[in-house]
């Protein structure tokens, strides 16, 4: 591997300019560098008060588990399953924030950063190495941290766009030649997949599309088929999206905003989807800051924004980062985009869920859970699919609101449904 002027070294080397007392920025997704992660974590003796900021990491997250979290504090802005955990308990915290903004906390020193792990892929003849398929939050990351160290890993694909770092901003690296992070695309359930044809059948030929990972989003996608000229402009995307492409379905030739481009922050996925992402001017990577600004959203026509929802009330509140008082994901990009495709011509906001749990409990509920919070607003909230239907909250009244979700609640929950909504509106 050519290295220019890279100080090479080995992993616990590189960890070695970690002290006490020091903030730590972790890459995440695909490209978490959990070599350097566990390197450092066997030094958990000599360190304390390590403080950790990330949003999503993948691998073991030794640092919240004893007896290593006795030096470490982790900071989250989203929370993933495999510090979940963690972060209900004294050993880490959550900072609610939209993906949006949290560049603001690195290039404001609102939260300085001393030392940022990423994993990049080798240097170009030019001495440029690729943030990979996760670009986010990473770049500003890098931009503000006081010293950089990077794994250089030759399966790191080579992304176009703005996820680039030059060799001479990267402190320390270790040489690595193993796959990164990835996940194959599951099969969508029955109930899936009548979600997805609901949602599939509000998708305009010539939108502008964002939507995330998992089997509904997948569904949806499955059922565009027909469809015609559709674009990207999201904060992530995985494998779904790929035979849209191969069969001319997605061009972006109607988007106003990198016309042509499939515009994102991040990806994950199969090996297939990194190969496609390899060195290919058509996906264009940019930081959170840039996918996720309502301003820039909003400017391409008929942008449908399809997110989730761990439950919502009779007036259209969503709650999708906790579990009552337990802090389940985070904020995320839902309101970034929700808001964006609401002021998009022709835009339209959707929220797609099952109108159940896996154990039989209803999604749509009277009331929040007590200490849920509300990650998106009732004012901000129009389309809502479940497997029963699709309704538009967008100008309904709250009784209004209330007999519309009823409608698309489970069978099994809407006598109760009805009452509670008697009991509050007076109403039936």
């Amino acid at each position: 591997m050519e290295t220019h002027n890279l100080k090479i070294v080995t992993a616990k080397e590189a960890v070695s300019v970690v002290k006490s007392g020091d903030r730590l920025f972790f890459q995440g997704a695909a490209m978490t560098p959990n070599l350097l992660i566990d390197t450092l974590c066997e030094r958990y003796e000599e360190l304390k008060d390590v403080e950790v900021v990330q949003i999503h990491t993948l691998g073991e997250a030794k640092y919240m588990e004893p007896p290593y979290n006795n030096s470490f504090k982790l900071f989250s802005c989203f929370v993933g399953d495999n510090v979940r955990n963690g972060v209900n308990t004294n050993n880490g915290d959550y900072i609610p924030i939209f993906l949006s903004e949290i560049h603001w906390l690195f290039r404001r020193n609102i939260v300085p950063l001393d030392v940022a792990f990423i994993q990049v892929s080798p240097p170009d003849k030019h001495g440029y190495c690729s943030l990979g398929v996760s670009v986010d939050v990473t770049l500003p990351a890098i931009q503000t941290a006081k010293t950089v160290v990077a794994l250089i890993n030759r399966q790191v694909p080579r992304t176009h766009g703005d996820g680039i770092i030059h060799i001479n901003n990267i402190d320390f690296a270790v040489e690595l030649d193993t796959p990164i992070h990835g996940s194959e695309m599951g099969t969508p359930t029955e109930i899936e997949n009548k979600i997805g044809k609901f949602v599939a059948g509000l998708i305009d030929d010539g939108a502008t599309l964002q939507m995330g990972i998992g089997n509904i989003p997948n569904a949806v996608l499955s059922n565009l088929t027909n469809h015609k000229r559709l674009g990207i402009h999201t904060e992530m995307f995985s494998d779904g999206i790929l035979p849209l492409v191969e069969k001319g379905i997605i061009t972006g030739e109607e988007k106003e905003i990198k016309t042509g481009k499939i515009v994102t922050a991040f990806a994950m996925g199969s090996q297939k989807l990194y190969d496609f992402i390899d060195d290919n001017p058509l996906v264009h990577f940019k930081e959170a800051a840039y996918t996720n600004d309502t301003s820039i959203i909003k400017m391409n026509p008929k942008v449908t924004a399809i997110n989730s929802a761990i439950e919502i009330d009779l007036t259209g509140q969503i709650c999708a980062d906790s579990i009552g008082t337990y802090q389940y994901s985070g904020v995320g990009g839902q309101m970034d985009f929700i808001r964006g495709a609401s002021l998009s011509e022709n835009g339209k906001p959707i929220i797609a869920m099952p109108s159940i749990t896996t154990k039989g409990i209803s999604k749509i509920t009277p009331y929040l859970k007590q200490g849920a919070s509300v990650t998106t607003t009732r004012a901000h909230v129009h389309y809502v699919a479940t497997e029963y239907g699709v309704v538009n909250l967008f100008g309904k009244s709250l009784k209004q609101r209330a007999v519309a979700l009823i409608s698309i609640a489970h069978p099994d929950h809407r006598e109760i449904l009805e009452k509670e909504a008697f009991s509050r509106f007076k109403m039936f």
